[in-house]
């Protein structure tokens, strides 16, 4: 399953798209050696990085042709993260303009490791091309 958009940063890191409909989402995703910290289990960024895109995801799950922007993110560790991790995203709330979203990360045996909520903002696509590569315009509405 594809995330419907390159990401080159989610393809780095390994994530694989399990679900991407209806305002949910599930992503599997096992720490390479680079991406744990020093007690060698996976790095809170990679855990932060896995819990906004499982929450875009799932905003994005509802209007797919449409983008978002991460405007706020919490994020609660319970426990360390080690071994398969499987995000799964909900969106709470939806506006015309924004998302309001949650996920949690599970280890193998089914453990909550750490949460997340996030707004995020709705955006049009830009065209993809050699000079729009990387870019993004977000119109104020103010």
């Amino acid at each position: 399953m594809k995330f419907g958009v390159d990401i080159p940063f989610v393809h780095h890191l390994g994530f694989e798209l399990m679900l991407f409909e209806g305002g949910h989402s599930e992503i599997q995703y096992e720490a390479k050696p680079e991406h744990l910290n020093s007690f060698a289990v996976t790095h809170g960024g990679a855990c932060m990085t896995l819990l906004d895109v499982a929450m875009a995801v799932a905003a994005r799950s509802v209007d797919k042709e449409m983008g978002v922007v991460t405007i706020e993110m919490k994020t609660s560790f319970m426990r360390p993260a080690r071994g398969m991790l499987y995000a799964r995203g909900r969106l709470m709330h939806r506006t015309a303009t924004m998302a309001f979203t949650e996920a949690t990360i599970f280890d193998s045996e089914d453990q909550a490791c750490a949460h997340a909520t996030g707004t995020f903002k709705y955006v049009s696509r830009l065209p993809t091309g050699p000079r729009s590569t990387n870019t993004l315009n977000v119109i104020s509405t103010d």
